[in-house]
């Protein structure tokens, strides 16, 4: 079954489920009767508290609960074109929907393909050699990159392609194995901290840790701290993505847990904190090692998590802001036929309380047949697993000043064919598509300090650099 592509109601009914911590339950009504791990919840998930052999001891901190200190909810914003709702149980025993943010959903109109454009000339260029890089990070006011490896070390790399020492190492903490290992890292924008996303090596649970970050670029072992740590109850989709967002919160990508089709209807359980994008303010408050945003779109929403920004994805391993509109571009992984690009538009919400489809549908495509369908918003962009690949790596899109004809395309890579692609945007429509390289087992796209695009490949340890032709 395809999705249809035409105006559509954005609204959703989420199953906020109660059995959160149960041993067992029913999901959905064709769905197989499940087991739940014990679900990290706002109260229940657990900071870090040891470290590996040979890493910096956890300093003692007062926040050693992940309990976040929720304010209360301001007057939440209008929500977004494809904020979802929560079903929330009433006193008569039935059912309400409530929509974060208290008014009705507007409409949203599918994206039509856009017209031809000038066709981009540019070519990916060897850079750096660092091994098993997954993804780069600026920091505020430095003009070298930071390269995140899988393997667990951040390096710096100069203007030049001068690799550099390693400013944190945190390889006693993490594994690189399959999909785990340091998946992801950012800088504060205003103060000298910086935050990673890691897989632990003896749970393989998600880690989310900060770092107080000297003049030099130099990690402080001594001041970890640990924000928020989720359960994973299976060994891949684990996300990892870390971004600032234009408000300074903090953008957390998590994948719906793992195996194989969502086998526990996570993605889209507003009572989970998988398969979504979560926001928060990571910094200490208190005795509370974060703050949740009062305007998140679940704040205040019974059952549900309010970490959660974004439902319905399932596994956003890399994301971006496009800086010139603050629009959020999400990489989603597939299953087994379609990769996908989405689009949170800025103008709407960037996102906030948005369903994007998984797992009711891959792609444009119905996928678990039982889980609600109407809130779905579609992809810019999908392509079908074949020469094309079979694992999107995310992207950005290109506000660099060196390649006019590449100027807002949307360029991203797949991890399979290790194929390098630019996508044409004009007007909230994809376009056509040019194949910029292929440097093989490509793990991101990113924006570097000088506003061009660098490529990560794990398969290469390699950084190349996206230059004109």
């Amino acid at each position: 079954m395809t999705r249809t592509i035409d105006t559509r109601t954005v609204m959703v009914v989420l199953s906020v489920l109660t059995m959160v911590g149960c041993s067992g339950a029913s999901v959905g009504s064709s769905g197989p009767s499940v087991t739940f791990a014990p679900v990290p919840t706002a109260s229940s998930a657990t900071a870090g508290t040891g470290a590996g052999s040979g890493s910096a001891p956890m300093p003692a901190i007062a926040a050693t609960t992940t309990t976040p200190a929720t304010p209360t909810p301001a007057t939440p914003a209008t929500p977004a074109p494809g904020t979802a709702s929560a079903t929330t149980p009433t006193s008569d025993g039935g059912t309400a929907t409530t929509s974060p943010g208290g008014t009705p959903d507007p409409t949203s109109v599918a994206p039509v393909v856009a017209a031809p454009g000038p066709t981009p000339t540019a070519v990916i260029v060897d850079f750096a050699k660092v091994d098993l890089p997954v993804g780069i990070s600026s920091r505020p006011g430095d003009e070298r990159m930071f390269v995140a490896t899988q393997d667990g070390t951040v390096v710096p790399v100069a203007p030049d392609g001068t690799v550099g020492a390693p400013v944190l190492d945190v390889t006693a903490l993490t594994d690189d194995d399959g999909e785990r290992g340091l998946l992801g890292l950012a800088f504060h924008p205003t103060d000298p901290l910086a935050y990673i996303d890691y897989t632990a090596a003896d749970t393989g649970n998600t880690h989310i840790e900060e770092f107080t970050v000297a003049a030099d670029g130099t990690f402080d072992a001594a001041s970890r701290r640990a924000v928020l740590e989720i359960e994973q109850p299976y060994a891949n989709h684990n996300g990892g993505q870390l971004a600032f967002g234009p408000d300074g919160d903090l953008y957390i990508g998590m994948g719906d847990g793992g195996a194989g089709g969502d086998p526990q209807r996570r993605a889209l359980d507003a009572a989970d904190l998988l398969g979504k994008i979560l926001r928060i303010d990571p910094r200490a408050t208190g005795d509370q090692p974060y703050t949740v945003p009062a305007d998140n779109p679940f704040v205040g929403v019974s059952g549900a998590k309010p970490e959660i920004w974004s439902v319905g994805l399932r596994n956003p391993f890399r994301f971006s802001f496009d800086p010139a509109t603050n629009d959020l571009w999400i990489a989603d992984v597939g299953q087994n036929a379609w990769e996908e690009i989405d689009v949170a538009w800025a103008a709407d919400g960037g996102g906030r309380g948005a369903n994007f489809g998984w797992s009711a549908f891959e792609g444009n495509h119905r996928y678990n047949d039982e889980q609600p369908t109407t809130a779905a918003i579609p992809p810019i962009h999908e392509y079908a697993h074949g020469d094309a690949g079979c694992s999107i790596s995310g992207g950005a899109r290109y506000r660099g000043n060196v390649i006019p004809s590449l100027q807002g395309w949307y360029v991203y890579a797949d991890y399979c064919s290790g194929q390098v692609r630019a996508l044409q945007i004009v007007d909230r429509a994809a376009g056509a598509e040019v194949l910029l390289g292929t440097p093989g087992a490509v793990s991101s796209v990113s924006v570097g300090p000088d506003g061009e695009l660098y490529v990560t490949s794990v398969g290469n340890n390699a950084i190349g650099k996206i230059v004109a032709a």
